[in-house]
């Protein structure tokens, strides 16, 4: 099949990745797939980046979809990249194509679901104090509390907030070479202005011990734009010396509590969990999460 690839200018500028954008087109213009690809720019991953590619599934198998992979690939050759991850749902198209082009399994990822329609998940506890923090009655043990808010970081929390998102520096990745993330306190307000750019709605529960009132685990939910349909959960963490004591469970189940109460249009919540993180396995679990399907995250190295 005759096509060309027109290269396109990406207005998705970040402060810590930039991305290079194909569009694969026929004769009379009708396009037939696109790839982007993500060029990482912080430290701790200026080696790696991300491809996204996809093509009409009409137009498969004739051509489109190596060439734009190629192109991709030749880019980030030339920038000094050394390792490209994409991602599949098992056993789809997109699993078999990059199957057959080299890329190796690297992580399965396990997506799930909670029906808020249903009735099923965790029972609601007690409404917080209108501070956003909660004490007693949610789960959690003794020596800490709950704090929560909506959008950017307190000032008050933000210092605490940054040094807890190094918890996540042990996130199972499998053979992915993700690299490290550096968290400081700019960028998580970045990451809190990103969000409401688009109209979504960022909302965060945290665990506080309360005898030295330090900021130890945190889980974020994004609602969409318009407050219906599903909300995503970003990132879960506990600091390791606070782990298995039922806190990532007592900040989801919070999280439920507040979008039943507070946004009755949201239908469910999403979630995706390394298939060998077996911790937060069962507290999805345990709070009536459920399986949809799994996703394969390949890497190929340049």
């Amino acid at each position: 099949m005759t096509f060309r690839l027109t290269a396109l200018t990406d207005p998705a500028v970040g402060p810590y990745s930039h991305r290079l954008a194909w569009l694969a087109a026929a004769p009379d213009g009708t396009p037939l797939g696109s790839a982007f690809l993500r060029l990482f720019t912080s430290p701790g991953q200026s080696h790696l980046c991300e491809l996204a590619l996809d093509v009409h599934p009409a137009e498969r198998r004739r051509g489109a979809g190596s060439a734009l992979l190629a192109a991709a690939t030749a880019a980030a050759r030339a920038d000094g990249r050394r390792s490209l991850l994409a991602q599949a749902v098992e056993g789809s198209a997109g699993d078999a194509f990059l199957s057959a082009r080299g890329f190796e399994r690297a992580l399965v990822l396990d997506f799930a679901r909670l029906d808020l329609g249903s009735g099923s998940g965790s029972k609601p506890a007690a409404a917080p104090p209108a501070d956003g923090s909660t004490g007693s009655g949610n789960g959690l043990p003794p020596g800490y509390r709950l704090a929560s808010w909506i959008g950017s970081c307190p000032e008050e929390w933000l210092s605490a907030f940054a040094r807890a998102r190094t918890a996540m520096d042990d996130m199972p990745m499998g053979e992915t070479g993700f690299g490290t993330v550096a968290w400081d306190e700019e960028r998580v307000l970045s990451a809190a202005r990103a969000v409401a750019d688009r109209g979504e709605l960022l909302h965060t529960v945290a665990v506080v011990e309360t005898a030295g009132g330090d900021l130890v685990g945190f889980s974020e939910l994004v609602l969409p734009a318009g407050r219906t349909g599903d909300a995503q959960h970003y990132g879960t963490a506990v600091q390791p010396a606070h782990r298995r004591r039922g806190l990532a469970r007592a900040m989801k189940a919070e999280t439920i509590r507040w979008v039943r109460t507070e946004h009755p249009g949201i239908t469910g919540l999403l979630t995706d969990t390394a298939d060998h993180n077996t911790g937060m396995l069962a507290v999805n679990r345990a709070l009536g999460y459920r399986r949809t399907h799994r996703s394969i995250a390949f890497r190929l190295p340049l």
